[in-house]
């Protein structure tokens, strides 16, 4: 990919447009469904919900007119007080760039000392470890058979 310019954006679910609401879910759906192959429900109910903090990064791409997200992960609020981060996920032309951790950095500053967990993809797990995330639990596999550890940031 190309540089052109990247922006950081970030919206609460009940300020999302509906153009960037699909734009986001194009990418996790080109890389977590189609790429990676695995059919799950990506539509949980909690997009649009006004605690949740979606953050990515975009770029106009002149080729299709319009922007693109390049890499995305979004902030969830759970009952017992911790926060959720997931989905967190880059598109192909835009990996080793940085982008995912910056985004994580931006997640850990939103949440700031809240507690927070997320699933890692195993082979990922190193880079959450790299920011202060350990593993609480044991590998399990998703429903599509990727293995995942918990993990967790106090």
């Amino acid at each position: 990919m190309t540089k052109t310019e990247r922006i950081q954006r970030r919206a609460t679910g009940n300020e999302l447009s509906a153009e960037e609401l699909y734009r986001i879910l194009r990418l996790r759906v080109d890389v977590f469904v189609v790429e990676q192959k695995a059919a799950y429900p990506e539509l949980d109910g909690r997009d649009l919900a006004p605690s949740t903090v979606h953050l990515w990064w975009e770029t106009d791409d002149p080729d299709v007119g319009e922007a693109v997200v390049l890499a995305y992960a979004r902030v969830l609020d759970e009952p017992n007080g911790t926060a959720r981060i997931g989905r967190v996920v880059t598109a192909a032309p835009a990996r080793g760039q940085g982008l995912s951790r910056a985004l994580m950095e931006t997640a850990l500053t939103e949440i700031g000392d809240q507690p927070s967990v997320l699933d890692a993809q195993t082979q990922v797990a190193d880079f959450y470890t790299s920011l202060g995330y350990r593993v609480i639990g044991d590998e399990f596999l998703d429903d599509d058979g990727i293995p995942h550890v918990p993990m967790h940031r106090p």
